[in-house]
């Protein structure tokens, strides 16, 4: 079996699994988003105190101040991920959550850590994604299955959201000389790039969703940590902020890379 007939295989079974799963693979993407955001807010309410004083020490606002910011972060995550969920006022939903990514990384000073500051972009990526989607559904009488003509601004933050998507994976990326990291990583950035520029992009996609999501439950399983160990925090901030990267790649999945992508291109041709 040659190379173009393994691809083809390949690119069947990616097809067939869009068949398949296409009535629930938005709302899966959908919950997989927004994940890192709802595991956030709650994280907010349980985690209050610590919270309110972190703030309190790092920019010396006083307890009030502290206390509204710990509010706004809940409230704001968790009822934008209700909206974002209830597919009501999701466009609304989606400048509220970029708002809140943006106050995060000033907050808590993600703009001078470049790997944080990666994945929170990569979040805005996702994001992006989700307005994209909403755009489409709302001229679509089939949630989740975009209209053949497509909108300039929509096309844009397609390719916005799937570029964003990849800075999730250059944090991903193991700069040591053992076979099995050169391997991921020469695999890793080749799949990125297909999604980047759109090109076999929902092969490219899907199998990204299984390679990260493997090496999520491997690296991440903060289930395995007891709770009151600070690690087991940070590989749960991991892990979520993960599964929201792979709820964006399972967008591009549902909905196509959009107008502005090799795949497109090709069919002008």
């Amino acid at each position: 079996m040659g190379q173009n007939d393994l691809m083809g295989t390949a690119e069947d079974f990616a097809d067939q699994f869009l068949r398949v799963t296409k009535q629930y693979l938005p709302h899966v993407a959908r919950l997989c988003l927004i994940s890192t955001f709802l595991e956030d807010g709650i994280r907010m309410w349980f985690q209050w105190g610590e919270q309110r004083d972190y703030i309190d020490t790092t920019w010396s606002c006083g307890y009030l101040l502290a206390s509204s910011f710990v509010l706004l972060n809940l409230l704001g995550q968790l009822t934008g991920c209700i909206l974002v969920l209830s597919r009501n006022f999701v466009q609304y939903a989606c400048f509220g959550l970029f708002g809140i990514i943006a106050l995060q990384t000033i907050a808590y000073s993600i703009l001078w850590d470049l790997k944080f500051l990666m994945r929170n972009l990569a979040l805005g990526g996702g994001l992006l994604l989700l307005l994209a989607e909403s755009r489409s559904e709302g001229k679509s009488m089939f949630a989740g299955v975009p209209t053949m003509r497509e909108s300039s601004p929509k096309q844009y933050m397609q390719l916005g959201g799937r570029v964003l998507l990849v800075l999730m994976f250059m944090t991903l990326l193991h700069f040591d000389a053992s076979f099995f990291s050169i391997l991921q990583n020469i695999v890793g950035t080749a799949l990125m790039i297909l999604v980047a520029i759109g090109f076999k992009t929902k092969l490219a996609a899907l199998t990204l969703v299984v390679w990260l999501f493997a090496i999520n439950v491997y690296f991440n399983a903060f289930w395995t940590i007891p709770v009151y160990k600070p690690m087991h925090d940070f590989l749960k901030y991991d892990f979520f902020q993960t599964m929201s990267v792979i709820g964006g790649l399972l967008l591009v999945v549902a909905l196509g890379p959009g107008g502005v992508s090799m795949d497109e291109k090709k069919k002008e041709w």
